[in-house]
């Protein structure tokens, strides 16, 4: 876990994609258990709902399920739906925007592909 949580935004979002950072490199497994509510208010000095939130919009997506008595458990498909989402969020506010701006400055597709080809100096 991170040992601080960005002011500017809604921590129940952060303590979310924490859990689906670990899923997407590999800290986390598939079958292991994940920090509780109570342990994520504790550790982060927060309202448990807040910690709650965030999990179960986890728990909705299918990338947590909850074993009631032991905890939450980190589903068998939850890296390829955490990476599913996070491309299409990728997609989304990345590539859309960056789309619109080459069509406005007239760069083609092959000229727009050499641009992403191309190493950051």
């Amino acid at each position: 876990m991170k040992n601080k949580l960005d002011e500017n935004r809604p921590i129940f979002q952060q303590i979310k994609e924490q859990l689906e950072d670990s899923i997407i490199n590999g800290s986390v497994e598939p079958g292991e258990r994940v920090p509780s509510t109570n342990e994520f208010a504790k550790f982060y000095q927060i309202n448990p709902a807040t910690a709650a939130k965030g999990i179960n919009e986890l728990v909705a997506e299918g990338i947590l399920v909850k074993r009631r008595g032991v905890g939450m458990f980190v589903t068998e498909n939850a890296k390829a739906l955490v990476t599913g989402k996070r491309k299409e969020t990728f997609y989304e506010n990345f590539m859309l925007p960056l789309k619109s701006e080459a069509i406005k400055l007239n760069i083609s597709n092959e000229e727009l592909l050499e641009m992403v080809k191309r190493e950051g100096n």
